[in-house]
Formats: structure tokens, C-alpha cells, sequence
């Protein structure tokens, strides 16, 4: 077994060391199943810091530690991708795909080499039992936004589950040929259809370093997921225009029959006022739904490159 590790990296300077560090002990436990040495890809993610200096001086000591680095910020889908595709050129067996700050416990990678190894399964995949330590409201927003997305959606996503897995090269190769832009990785892994073992662990908290996601960058990217994964939003605004359709057609009725047998009062100033805002309001929320749409096949037409590589080794 042949096996690259890929790590997308933004502003990581502090936990490369440490990773390094626990990846060199966990290269030992993972000598029963490797016919080469760990092979290993840091995509350096547009970093304003010093990691990519740092992945410089990996590579020179070793050079079984290659790194890419994009021209600007193009985002942890677009690490991802191009992390794959330079370890299938590596010639690996299997792809294990995990973050450097270590809230993937790298130490799991050796009951990842353990299922894997002569199974059926194509990935194991790592997901979390608990979010214990995570924002209570980050949490509760995290399993409503798979509860919903399983709802709506033909592709099942598992609850807590993180991009860290190990997959076969047949299974790397056919995400890498998908060749949409707007990238939901975590969609895509289970989108492809190969058997997935899933192995459970406790939260682990980042211990070095600062995150770049915060809340809104995290509801972006289950809005991109949804998009991505289903067309829900745009049956539900067909749904809600067929009914209120037909309650006008209902109104219109009881309005011409009221009229012939009462005459014609004048309606309120409040009633109208609702109904207006209510009309209003479900027009312009499905003419912003079918933008998003429209904005994610803009991106796609435009067949812009998911990233650009300024340097590589």
C-alpha cells in the first residue's frame, strides 16, 4: 500500500510542525501495510503567513513532502482537488485526505489502514460522535443542516462527518474527473457510490493556530452544499405558487359571488397591504432562489480553472 496524505493548508505556520511531528509517529504503526514509504501533499491555500516557507523546508529535507501553492485564496474545495490529483501523479494506492490542525486525529489513520486492507470497502471514512467543546448554536445549526440536506437530497450525508478519510485510488480518480467548479467535497465523496466504512471519533478542539471559518463562511458553504445536491428550493417555490395560485382563483370567486349578492364594499387598507407584502414577498423569494441557481451555472459556463498553481515541488 502506497499512501499520500493530502492537507489543504491556510495560515497553518503554527500547526505544520506539530502535524509533522505526529505523522512521524504514526508512520511506525502503519508499517504492516505499506509497501513505500508515506507520501505526502500540503496545498498551500493562498497563506499570508509563514506556511509556505514552512512547506519549502519540509520539501528540502525531505523530499517525499511535496507541497503546492496557489496564486491567491481559492478555497479548501480547490486544496482539495488538487491535492488528489498530484497524489494520483505520486503513484499512490490510496489517498487519505486530512487538515494540519490536527482536530483530525492522525493516529486514526492506522484503523483506517486496518478496514481497508483487503475489504470490500473503498473509503473509511472519520466522522464525529460528539461535537462536545464546539458553540452550542454552531452545533445545533451543523445537525439541522444535515437533517434538512438528507431530507431534500438523493445523496446521504452522514451526520459529523469530516473530510479526513482514506480512499482507494479507483475511487480518487473518478472525484478528481468530476468536472464541475463549485466543489462540495463531503457531497462528492458520497456521491461516487463506493462502499464507505465509517469509524467514529470525539471531537477534538484545534490546539494551534486560529480557524478561517466563522459562521457565516460555514452557512455559505451549506448554502453551496444544497445547491450542489438538490433542487428542492426550486420545487418548493413551484409548490408555493401553485397554491397561491389557486387561493387567488378561490379569493376571486368569493370576491365576484360576494359582489353580485352584496354589491361592491370597499376592502380594507390593512388586507390589502398583507396580501400585497405576502405576493411580494414569495415573488422576490423565488426570484432569489432561482438566482443562486442561475449564479451556479454562470460559474460553471464560464469553465474558469478550480485554482492556479504559482509553485510546486
Amino acid at each position: 500500500m502506497h499512501i499520500a496524505v493530502v492537507v489543504p493548508c491556510h495560515n497553518e505556520e503554527d500547526s505544520i510542525p506539530h502535524f509533522v511531528n505526529r505523522m512521524t509517529s504514526v508512520e511506525r504503526d502503519l508499517t504492516p501495510w505499506l509497501t513505500e514509504p508515506v507520501s505526502y501533499v500540503l496545498v498551500n491555500d493562498g497563506s499570508t503567513d509563514g506556511t509556505l516557507a514552512c512547506m519549502r523546508e519540509l520539501n528540502k529535507r525531505n523530499d517525499r513532502w511535496h507541497y503546492i501553492s496557489f496564486s491567491r485564496n481559492f478555497g479548501k474545495e480547490a486544496g482539495l482537488l488538487a491535492g488528489m490529483r498530484m497524489a494520483l501523479e505520486l503513484g499512490s494506492t490510496h489517498v487519505a485526505v486530512m487538515d494540519a490542525d490536527l482536530q483530525d486525529p492522525p493516529e486514526l489513520l492506522v484503523q483506517m489502514c486496518e478496514r481497508i486492507d483487503g475489504s470490500e470497502f473503498d473509503a473509511v471514512a472519520a466522522y464525529r460522535k460528539t461535537r462536545e467543546g464546539e458553540p452550542p448554536i454552531r452545533s445545533w445549526f451543523a445537525h439541522r443542516f444535515y437533517d434538512f440536506i438528507n431530507k431534500v437530497s438523493e445523496t446521504t450525508m452522514r451526520d459529523g462527518a469530516r473530510d479526513f478519510r482514506l480512499m482507494t485510488r479507483r475511487m480518487v480518480e473518478e472525484i478528481c474527473a468530476l468536472p464541475e467548479v463549485g466543489r462540495f467535497s463531503k457531497g462528492l465523496f458520497m456521491w461516487v457510490g463506493f462502499k464507505t466504512d465509517w469509524l467514529g471519533y470525539d471531537n477534538v478542539e484545534r490546539e494551534f493556530g486560529t480557524t478561517s471559518w466563522n459562521f457565516l463562511g460555514l452557512v455559505h458553504y451549506a448554502i453551496d452544499g444544497i445547491l450542489a445536491f438538490s433542487i428542492w428550493p426550486l420545487e418548493a417555490i413551484s409548490v408555493i405558487g401553485v397554491a397561491l395560485s389557486a387561493l387567488s382563483l378561490f379569493f376571486l370567486l368569493f370576491i365576484f359571488i360576494r359582489a353580485l349578492l352584496f354589491g361592491d364594499p370597499v376592502a380594507g387598507w390593512p388586507s390589502l397591504i398583507c396580501v400585497v407584502t405576502l405576493l411580494g414577498g414569495v415573488e422576490i423569494l423565488g426570484i432569489g432562489t432561482i438566482g443562486l441557481y442561475l449564479s451556479k451555472v454562470y460559474s460553471e459556463v464560464k469553465k474558469r480553472p478550480n485554482y492556479i498553481v504559482d509553485e510546486q515541488r
